[in-house]
């Protein structure tokens, strides 16, 4: 079954690696189309996947994560046209030169070829992954996870008709309909037909890739996320930051985990910041510091930080605390702790600034912002297929163009080496 998605998927690449933009963009504006004309079916069969989780323990966060909304789903359509209209990477030429012997030598943008992309509970992947990977020309294999099949069967299927109204090779889109675990071993070593894999899921899933695959993996997507309150922060404005990475949505990967206070102000700021909070319904998990600054005693809202717990990403509505001594310390912390997503830092001195952008590194940092940012829709790129935490090929939100690579093109006159 696999291996004959795998020799499809290729042909299909080669097909779209010669599709104009112009035929791109028309597919993505029918997809969308066909999307939001099926969203009765595709919203029901989500409430079946949303009704099997419940029932089956998935916790609050996967849940949050499997939904689909009328509103959600009306903005990845919006995200599909907004795609089209973004400029298409491939054939792009870069680096022009002129060598000394005449030849004249550049890089030109093409697509990767074919893409697999493991993913759980998430059903809005199916349709950024479909739409990235059409606009930058590469075929892809998608397999969520056992909780999103009928949302998916539903979202593929109008994909699919979508790309009937257009003239690209319906192969460009599959998706492994069975939920059998066995097959992710099997896609797993399909070298020769998949370029490129993405896991999107849970740590353990990114693990199993990265042990397992014969294939290129970029992983990331797992944020234990930080924000440091300096000494010199504006304290009513890093609340509202801190709140906003907190709250905003706090089952997502650049959802804030752990705040670092400087002790200079930590006195004043951190009774502060709780009490704002637990509005919110946020609990606590406070370090030695921060506890006795709360009153040192364990309550529903605010409990003594454990063994582990600022190795969490806690996906919900939990938030660790810690005072540090200096923005040295605070630094050493998130490199013991942090994930490499999204860290930032709250402060109104320059130079500490500079020094956090310089030693921290995570794929993306920010000063005086919220971690929520992290998204390719909100950097620019008009969705993203993940959120990649390493270093080679790509980092921090992949968009389009992180889903090409290049080729040397070399023009000579009959030129011949000595």
């Amino acid at each position: 079954m696999l291996a004959e998605l795998g020799k499809k998927a290729r042909k299909a690449a080669r097909q779209l690696a010669l599709a104009s933009t112009v035929q791109k963009n028309v597919a993505l504006t029918q997809i969308a189309e066909r999307l939001w004309e099926e969203r009765e079916a595709i919203l029901s069969a989500n409430q079946k996947d949303v009704v099997a989780g419940a029932a089956a323990g998935l916790s609050p966060a996967l849940r949050d994560r499997l939904t689909l909304t009328e509103s959600r789903l009306q903005a990845n359509v919006n995200s599909l046209r907004d795609i089209a209209v973004l400029d298409d990477p491939v054939g792009e030429i870069f680096d022009e030169q002129v060598l000394a012997n005449g030849l004249k030598v550049y890089k030109q943008r093409v697509p990767i070829g074919v893409l697999a992309v493991i993913y759980e509970a998430r059903p809005d992947v199916t349709i950024e992954v479909s739409a990235l990977t059409l606009k930058t020309g590469n075929a892809v294999i998608l397999r969520g996870g056992k909780e999103t099949i009928h949302s998916n069967r539903a979202l593929v299927a109008a994909i699919r008709k979508g790309l009937e109204k257009s003239d690209l090779p319906l192969d460009a889109i599959q998706f492994i309909d069975n939920p059998d675990r066995a097959l992710v071993q099997e896609l797993l070593k399909m070298h020769q037909d998949i370029d490129m894999l993405i896991p999107r899921g849970a740590a353990a899933l990114h693990q199993f890739c990265r042990q397992n695959s014969t294939i290129p993996v970029i992983t990331g997507g797992i944020g234990i996320c930080h924000l440091l309150v300096d000494e010199s922060a504006d304290l009513e404005s890093a609340l509202q930051v801190i709140q906003n990475a907190k709250v905003q949505r706090p089952t997502v990967c650049n959802a804030l985990d752990t705040v670092l206070v400087h002790r200079a102000v930590a006195g004043d700021f951190i009774p502060r910041l709780v009490a704002r909070l637990s509005e919110d319904q946020v609990t606590f998990r406070a370090d030695e510091d921060a506890f006795e600054i709360l009153g040192g005693v364990s309550t529903d809202r605010v409990q003594l930080a454990q063994q582990g717990d600022f190795d969490t990403e806690w996906l919900s509505l939990v938030l660790g605390i810690r005072v540090v001594d200096n923005i040295g310390e605070a630094i050493e912390h998130i490199a013991r702790h942090s994930t490499s997503h999204s860290d930032g830092i709250l402060t109104q001195n320059a130079q500490n600034a500079e020094r956090f952008f310089g030693e921290v590194d995570s794929a993306v940092v920010y000063l005086n912002a919220s971690t929520r940012f992290t998204d390719g829709g909100q950097l620019g790129m008009g969705a993203e297929v993940a959120v990649s935490t390493q270093r080679l090929h790509a980092r921090g939100p992949m968009g389009l163009q992180s889903l090409t690579t290049y080729k040397w093109v070399v023009i000579g006159e009959g030129h011949i080496r000595e």
